[in-house]
């Protein structure tokens, strides 16, 4: 096993390089695409949303499939991971070369199987290298890969949304697939630097039938962490509703490309401070209200696109990176981390996880029906119940662990 270290150290860091590919560059910046693929591939906003729904069946996939592929092969997770990070990359460059709904839809399923495997996996190795004291801050580092990406993507929107760049967003996706392929490359890298020793037998991973059904029974017991997981599957619907459709209301509201960008990258740029809010956060005030914070602040920052103003819609948009875009994932993540047994804890985030999928498949198709019928500026806003059913599960979690904390404490203590 490999010795634990600091929050901030190469495994992290690469880790965090994955983190752009596994989110910003793979599940978000569809959403920044959207107007330049349409144009070259056709389609409805509502029909291509289904593709970013595609995208998210496939992530289900991988997040069901992993925990049995982890109890089989205890003793490969870092070749699994491996495969799938070199894979992502590989699966980013393909889709850059689709003709037509097809060929693009299987590549989108592909991503999201291979990005539900690499995200699972790279935490779960990069975390097993980090003092425990030290893991909320070090998954704040780690998200905050995924604000890169979109601040990334957000400085390709002038080659991605402009019309006069027919083919940019093909270019765009080529090179994030180069620089995954790179990035997974140096992860494993610092992997193999910092390894001492095999993985003995009975490792994180290896779980029983028996040992299965108890992380069910605690993932889905009210009394334990249901109203954690079900605050999970509501911020992945509300959340992806917002990415997927931002970029194609401003879009269709006469907004320059280069505007519509910097809205984008103002997310990505805040977000890289939510990471690191975050991280500090979690790690002081390991609470469901920390989270409940956080996921209504979000709420509020929606709501700017209800105003129809330029300004309130930017301003919403910074919320949401700074304080309930990385938070939600880095925090659940953390809490379960402190909440589960090791051995359980790869399998366990794996099924929340699953989960987070599939509150992500729920979110498009809705999202895509209220566009359909009321418009961009509709669906974009409709992203706030979902957050807020989110906010009020995650505090609801926190008054349970308040009970358990006050139960647990000595009488005349």
């Amino acid at each position: 096993m490999m010795g634990t270290k600091s929050a901030f150290n190469w495994i992290t860091l690469w880790a965090s390089l994955l983190f752009v590919v596994i989110l910003g560059f793979s599940r978000l910046s569809y959403g920044m695409f959207l107007p330049g693929i349409q144009r070259v591939i056709g389609g409805s906003y509502g029909q291509l949303g289904i593709l970013g729904t595609v995208n998210f069946i496939g992530y289900l996939a991988g997040s069901l499939c992993l925990s049995p592929v982890i109890s089989r092969f205890p003793e490969r997770k870092q070749a699994i991971n491996r495969m799938t990070c070199f894979g992502l990359g590989i699966a980013m460059l393909g889709s850059a070369f689709s003709d037509h709904f097809i060929q693009l839809g299987l590549w989108r399923f592909a991503i999201g199987l291979l990005s539900a495997f690499a995200t699972v996996l790279v935490l779960s190795i990069a975390m097993d290298a980090v003092r425990p004291e030290e893991r909320g801050v070090a998954s704040g580092f780690i998200w905050l890969g995924g604000s890169a990406g979109i601040l990334l993507t957000g400085v390709f929107a002038p080659l991605t949304i402009d019309p006069s760049h027919e083919q940019g967003w093909r270019y765009a996706w080529a090179a994030m697939g180069v620089f995954g392929v790179v990035a997974a490359a140096g992860f494993e890298f610092v992997i193999r630097q910092h390894r001492s020793a095999p993985v003995p037998s009975g490792a994180e991973g290896e779980l029983r039938d028996p040992e299965r059904v108890q992380v069910y029974r605690l993932l889905l017991n009210p009394k334990k962490l249901l109203f954690l997981i079900g605050s999970y599957f509501f911020f992945g619907s509300g959340y992806i509703i917002y990415f997927t459709y931002l970029i194609p209301y401003l879009v269709s509201k006469g907004i320059p490309s280069l505007y519509a960008g910097l809205i984008w990258s103002g997310i990505g740029f805040a977000g890289l401070f939510n990471g690191w809010i975050g991280g500090k956060a979690i790690d002081r005030w390991p609470s469901g209200y920390t989270l409940a914070s956080g996921l209504t602040l979000g709420t509020i920052g929606v709501c700017g696109v209800m105003t129809g103003h330029l300004l309130f819609t930017a301003l919403g948009a910074i919320t949401i990176g700074l304080v309930s875009f990385i938070t939600p994932p880095l925090m659940t993540t953390a809490l379960l981390r402190r909440h589960v047994p090791h051995s359980a804890y790869a399998a366990c985030l794996s099924i929340a996880t699953a989960f987070f999928a599939s509150g992500q498949i729920i979110g498009p198709i809705l999202g895509g029906v209220a566009v359909e019928r009321q418009g961009l500026q509709f669906g974009v806003a409709s992203s706030a119940v979902f957050m807020a059913i989110a906010a009020a599960l995650a505090g609801m979690y926190g008054r349970q662990q308040r009970k358990v904390q006050l139960r647990d404490v000595p009488l005349g203590s």
